[in-house]
């Protein structure tokens, strides 16, 4: 049985006529970011708006980010919470967050984010240190690949119970399924991967959306 819908060509228009909301000040980042050679580390527009659906359903409001870039996915959390909300950004790009914090600005959504530049792992030690373990609502994960573990784990402790942890880029272009890829991000990703099925801490579910992205809610 097929599991996956193939869309594309007139489908694609299809689904962004009926289902895409975007502000002005969003398609404006996402266009100017696609002119960036590293554009592929953009979220899909209808992945944003999947980020922001989940954060105003479970009534987030603080939440972490792991891999900021340019700044889509981080527009699209903030909005999402309330006006005295809270998202920690992690990055270590200078130019990049210049990016995203010129549109943060222009959205109105500056005072709401808090940008420290420097390894994720880091700032996430710092969060703990700070006594927030269990008390963030939502982390969203897109950094680099072969930290992804650890990422994880740390996020899992700052969420509460009931809290999600987001991840993107899971299926990884389809090469998490190919075993002839043995580079450091396919392994990493296939380890987490399957590691999340096997974890009793979190129910789990893999969405279809850009490069996959699973939800993984705390139990406990």
């Amino acid at each position: 049985m097929k599991s996956w819908a193939q869309i594309d060509g007139a489908l694609a228009d299809y689904v962004d006529a009926n289902w895409l909301r975007e502000s002005t000040v969003k398609r404006r980042l996402r266009e100017e970011t696609a002119r960036l050679p590293q554009a592929g580390m953009q979220i899909s527009a209808h992945q944003g708006q999947q980020l922001g659906l989940m954060t105003r359903a479970i009534g987030a409001r603080r939440a972490v980010e792991v891999g900021t870039f340019t700044g889509y996915s981080s527009l699209c959390i903030a909005e999402a919470l309330p006006s005295d909300g809270k998202l920690w950004c992690c990055d270590v790009s200078e130019d990049w967050t210049k990016v995203a914090r010129r549109a943060w600005k222009e959205a109105g959504l500056d005072g709401r984010i808090k940008l420290t530049i420097g390894p994720a792992l880091g700032t996430l030690d710092w969060l703990l240190a700070q006594g927030l373990s269990g008390q963030l609502d939502l982390a969203f994960i897109d950094a680099n690949k072969e930290d992804y573990d650890a990422y994880y784990e740390r996020c899992l402790k700052l969420v509460r119970k009931g809290g999600l942890v987001l991840i993107d880029n899971v299926l990884w272009r389809g090469r998490v399924a190919n075993l002839a890829h043995v580079d450091a991000d396919t392994t990493a990703i296939r380890a987490l991967n399957a590691k999340l099925k096997a974890d009793e801490r979190v129910d789990l579910a893999l969405f279809a959306v850009g490069d996959g992205m699973t939800c993984a809610l705390k139990r406990i």
